[in-house]
């Protein structure tokens, strides 16, 4: 689905990249990509959700409530079209 990060960022073949909004309550993966502006980048940074850092996806509401994940051992609630931005390989 995003063959365009596996040329960019040199992604395996094997990888499976999805978003974080498509991600099911207790699955865990490694963010790749933040598909988004510089300000989106920061913001999500502050959080402490930046490429390279390991997530695991907590709970979603229903109809366009928040994500909630934990990275570091710190819970994060980020919006679900924030979340729909932030690209996480799940076969690591």
């Amino acid at each position: 689905m995003f063959g365009w990060l596996r040329k960019r960022r040199g992604c395996n073949p094997e990888c499976d990249v999805i978003t974080l909004a498509a991600m099911k309550p207790g699955q865990s993966g490694v963010v790749v990509d933040v598909r988004g502006g510089h300000r989106l980048g920061e913001r999500l940074a502050a959080l402490g959700i930046r490429p390279g850092k390991r997530i695991v996806k907590v709970s979603s509401m229903l109809l366009g409530g928040p994500v909630t994940v934990v990275v570091d051992r710190t819970q994060v609630a980020v919006g679900l079209q924030m979340a729909s931005r932030i690209l996480v390989d799940v076969s690591v």
